[in-house]
């Protein structure tokens, strides 16, 4: 939920406003409730991303756009994690869901910063194989080789450009310029 969103107190729902108060590193001003004493930290969420490599198609990459999503940008499959489950728990399950395929082997790339989202992405490279059948979530796929996909500069774009370097294939950006 953004700091936007959260008005009220969720314990008491008395109005939140903003607050100093000496915390473990410090003075910090955070959403608190004068009423209760609940604070609103707004941590990021944890999401999870996959770069799919298929297996059965030559190595190929899997992108998809999402249904929400404006114009036709494709990018990695992402989700949320779910309560009780590990983050490879929760990506074989991302990539099973959306698009019908079964992970055979998972290797984590990296954690990539995404503020814009208030997000923290937990990336990982997955070896899958299968049919594609994509969740409504998804409204199209595209293959891609991975010598021929280009990163973009936002989080799961960035952990692409990773996966790729780690490979020995070229990194090429959306706007081509160099990084």
């Amino acid at each position: 939920m953004t700091i936007q969103a959260y008005k009220f107190c969720p314990q008491c729902a008395s109005p939140l406003a903003w607050r100093a108060q000496m915390e473990d590193g410090g003075e910090k001003s955070r959403l608190r409730c004068a009423g209760c004493g609940f604070t609103h930290w707004n941590n990021p969420t944890p999401v999870l991303a996959a770069v799919i490599e298929l297996e059965d198609r030559g190595g190929q990459l899997l992108l998809a756009r999402n249904a929400a999503w404006p114009g036709r940008f494709f990018g990695l499959v992402t989700g949320f994690m779910e309560a009780g489950e590990t983050p490879q728990e929760g990506v074989i399950r991302e990539v099973a869901e959306e698009t019908g395929l079964t992970v055979t082997r998972l290797s984590i790339i990296g954690a990539y910063d995404f503020q814009r989202m208030n997000q923290v992405i937990i990336a990982y490279h997955a070896l899958a194989r299968g049919e594609i059948t994509l969740s409504p979530e998804l409204a199209e796929y595209k293959l891609v080789a991975p010598e021929s996909v280009r990163c973009w500069p936002a989080g799961t774009g960035q952990a692409l450009a990773d996966w790729l370097r780690s490979r020995g294939h070229p990194v090429r950006w959306l706007d081509d310029r160099p990084r």
